[in-house]
């Protein structure tokens, strides 16, 4: 029996996930956060770690560190 690999969001959550992320915020407030979450149908938990897994991914594409909190896009 194989084990059960966590699952990612659906194409159509990251989607959703991706257009908040690009078009309306980088650094969602905690009301943010959870309105997106549940527009995605994710918890919180999922989005936020999505959001600073995508954030840190962004930060190196833009030659900046990964983790940083002086510098707000």
């Amino acid at each position: 029996m194989a084990t059960e690999q966590p699952v990612g969001p659906t194409q159509e959550q990251l989607e959703i996930l991706e257009y908040n992320f690009s078009k309306v915020n980088k650094h969602p407030d905690p009301t943010t956060l959870c309105l997106i979450a549940a527009e995605a149908g994710l918890s919180e938990e999922q989005t936020l770690k999505w959001f600073k897994q995508r954030l840190a991914e962004w930060r190196k594409s833009e030659g900046l560190p990964s983790e940083c909190g002086s510098v707000r896009d």
